[in-house]
């Protein structure tokens, strides 16, 4: 199995609020995690940092997860810690007041994946169905197309298309939506932040995530062509290929 995380500060920002990364634990079993930090005084990537290394930590700590429920529990918990790790922080240091950060994990094993986020990191799967978004952006616009008041078309547009209605380190309790899926060999996951999603549309995403070459010559395509057209934004992504390949890309 191959994990590549890939971060680029883009063609605006002065510095990088994004972090993540690709982590085995003691049973060689992957995590890979995508976090989109904001707000503060420049303490987004405080927020995202914290979710990185939190999870990281915890994952090189945690023994073998045999079924998608110990998995979705390990996640629920972890996911608890970091929130806290992050409200804490917010709320006893000055510089980091309002600070928060997004967060889509992906545990990977031989048999099934394991999928949560909070906020609008999304993640996607490439499998013998085709190419689909896994998780639902906790965004306002979202929220409105789902109620039917605005068009998909109209949301990509939408004056609040960067208000969240969810995301770590903001409120005490929060709930991460968890999702577990059958994970094949040949099969691919990409998870990322917005800084693609709003650049790249889903069907280039996925001619992107089919190509047959190196996972990290793909991401780095994805990349170039969101700075390609703005690059406004930070721009994050991790690519997972189930195949016969152990630890390759480890970041």
């Amino acid at each position: 199995m191959k994990g590549q995380f890939l971060t680029d500060k883009g063609q605006i920002r002065n510095h990088n609020e994004d972090s993540g990364g690709v982590f085995y634990n003691q049973e060689n079993q992957m995590l890979a995690i995508v976090a989109d930090g904001m707000g503060g005084h420049q303490a987004g990537d405080v927020a995202s940092q914290i979710a990185a290394s939190v999870i990281q930590k915890k994952w090189q700590e945690c023994k073998l997860l045999s079924s998608p429920e110990e998995a979705e529990i390990w996640l629920s918990a972890t996911v608890k810690e970091i929130n806290n790790t992050i409200f804490e922080q917010a709320n006893t240091k000055e510089e980091c007041q309002g600070m928060g950060t997004t967060a889509v994990i992906a545990i990977c094993t031989d048999d099934f994946a394991t999928v949560s986020h909070v906020g609008d990191s999304r993640c996607y799967i490439l499998n013998e169905g085709g190419f689909k978004q896994l998780t639902d952006d906790h965004s306002l616009v979202n929220e409105l197309v789902r109620s039917g008041q605005i068009s998909k078309d109209d949301a990509d547009q939408h004056p609040r298309k960067n208000v969240l209605l969810k995301a770590l380190g903001t409120e005490t309790n929060i709930t991460a939506d968890t999702i577990s899926i059958g994970w094949e060999y040949g099969n691919k996951l990409l998870l990322c932040s917005d800084g693609l999603t709003n650049k790249v549309t889903d069907d280039e995403l996925s001619q992107y995530t089919q190509m047959e070459q190196d996972i990290k010559t793909s991401g780095e395509e994805m990349i170039q062509l969101a700075n390609e057209r703005g690059g406004e934004d930070n721009i994050s992504l991790v690519i997972i290929h189930h195949d016969l390949t152990e630890k390759e890309g480890e970041s």
